[in-house]
């Protein structure tokens, strides 16, 4: 089989840069853990070299999965966590289906009105979700200017009912946990562009994690590992 054109040129085999691309943003593993572990195999590649791995595959993985990805439902929980870039903390917007699926996210500087809308307007957008019948977040202020805006623009229903009840959000702010924990090895991110494309893998992982994609059971790891591989042409 050639090499797939998104790994020419590279000095290592597809199958390598992509296990590694997968572990770290599967597992709460650094940069330094996979050159050692790499070395236990007797490959030798610098932690920088895995870091430069990441932020060119993990976005093409995030965009691979999204047009196998189940359908999710329109009960939708929205919240934002904390990410520290440069030393400063950043706000993640997140959200979850009633099912614990998850809808989509996005990496900001602000939180604020604009923000919210832009991220409602992403999920949306996005190929598996449809029209919320219930948008459940906190008592955060800028949710009911955004989703009035969407509804002005006809992107939103009129029946759509927004629920400031914070007890609700429960599923979503433990799904928050995974992420979370994916970030702390690394001790933050470098700029806000490595933490946004570094981020859009971790999330892809974990949705294949969850069994969001088709034909692919939450728990089959083998089937998980095979679908990673058959996205990038690596398998027939």
């Amino acid at each position: 089989m050639s090499t797939p054109s998104v790994f020419k040129w590279r000095h290592f085999l597809p199958e390598i840069i992509l296990l590694n691309v997968r572990w770290y943003c599967r597992y709460a593993l650094s940069y330094r853990d996979l050159e050692e572990m790499m070395a236990e195999r007797g490959i030798e590649v610098d932690h920088s070299t895995i870091n430069r791995w990441v932020l060119k595959y993990a976005p093409e993985l995030d965009k691979r999965i999204r047009p196998n990805l189940r359908p999710t439902n329109d009960s939708w929980r929205v919240d934002e966590t904390y990410i520290k870039i440069k030393g400063q903390w950043k706000y993640l917007y997140r959200a979850v289906d009633s099912l614990g699926n998850t809808l989509d996210f996005l990496l900001s500087a602000k939180r604020d009105a604009a923000a919210a809308e832009r991220f409602l307007r992403k999920m949306l957008n996005a190929p598996h979700t449809q029209t919320p019948r219930v948008i459940n977040v906190d008592k955060n202020a800028a949710y009911p200017p955004a989703v009035d805006e969407l509804k002005a623009d006809a992107q939103l229903s009129e029946t759509t009912q927004l629920r400031q009840v914070k007890y609700l959000n429960n599923q979503v702010e433990q799904d928050h946990r995974f992420i979370k924990r994916l970030t702390k090895p690394g001790l933050g991110f470098a700029s806000f562009n490595s933490a946004r494309r570094t981020l859009r893998g971790m999330e892809a992982m974990n949705m294949i994690r969850k069994g969001q994609v088709q034909g692919v059971a939450k728990g089959d790891v083998r089937a998980q590992i095979e679908f990673v591989s058959q996205i990038f042409g690596l398998v027939a």
